[in-house]
């Protein structure tokens, strides 16, 4: 008897010391969603100048694809939105940095970036196109490709990366900021061709005297586009995922993307 008395206070104590080993319990960390309903704002990293996603209107008034989904995030969420605008290789950095909850831009999800930041399962999906000036000695991709020509491409985009595998006896030319840029270089003869997604040239394009630009057909590859937040704010990840889902299966999604970027309808209201 005495031995089993022994063993039970042994098992005992062994039970005690396991429980203090366990640390107690603490109140869980606020995430990111939630400390955007505390302050009653979203705040979301833009492009200063991406239509159709984002941009300044003739009438002074920021607006885009991307600005009006946000919009609507923020609504559904019960705060207010509040836009900070940066060049296209300001992005990452002001989303990192803490300045910013969400990047809302035409961006893919390459895995290059995926090592700094979590995407959104995609909303749409672009791909990369090359133009020329209307009329000049560039008539198609294949003369973009001959050793000599210059082809503009966005700091920091997905083109900038592609433009050398694509164009490998070509001089690529980075241009930092918007891809008006890139138009601008075009047209100026700073570059005989230019690489951006398909959505943005073709809306881009649109402000510049028409037959400005040759936009070729062929398509040099295919892209998700997603949103962006920080990996501490898994929560924000999974309720943009879910909005997502929403507006695509409501058919939000699909009226802001005939409207915004399947279509020339936006030109005459903006």
């Amino acid at each position: 008897m005495g031995r089993l008395n022994a063993i039970a206070g042994v098992v005992a104590l062994a039970g005690l010391a396991a429980a203090a080993a366990v640390p107690a319990a603490t109140p869980a960390e606020a995430g990111t969603l939630e400390d955007i309903l505390a302050r009653g704002e979203l705040r979301v990293a833009v492009q200063t100048q991406g239509p159709p996603f984002s941009f300044m209107d003739k009438n002074g008034q920021r607006t885009g694809s991307a600005i009006e989904l946000t919009t609507l995030m923020a609504q559904e969420m019960g705060v207010k939105v509040v836009y900070l605008d940066f060049d296209w290789d300001g992005l990452l950095p002001a989303l990192m940095s803490g300045k910013a909850d969400m990047l809302a831009a035409d961006m893919t999800p390459t895995l290059a970036r995926a090592t700094q930041v979590a995407f959104t399962k995609p909303f749409m999906y672009v791909g990369a196109v090359a133009f020329a000036k209307q009329g000049g000695e560039i008539a198609s991709v294949e003369d973009c490709k001959k050793p000599g020509a210059t082809v503009a491409v966005l700091l920091g985009s997905t083109g900038e990366k592609l433009a050398p595998t694509v164009f490998p006896e070509a001089e690529i030319k980075s241009f930092k900021g918007g891809g008006t840029l890139l138009l601008d270089a075009v047209a100026s003869g700073q570059a005989d061709c230019g690489v951006n997604d398909n959505s943005a040239v073709k809306a881009q394009a649109a402000a510049y005297p028409e037959g400005t630009f040759a936009i070729f057909d062929q398509m040099l590859s295919k892209e998700p586009l997603a949103y962006a937040v920080r990996y501490d704010s898994m929560d924000l990840l999974t309720w943009g995922n879910l909005f997502i889902d929403t507006v695509e299966l409501d058919g939000r999604l699909q009226k802001n993307l005939d409207y915004w970027v399947n279509s020339d309808a936006w030109k005459a209201d903006h």
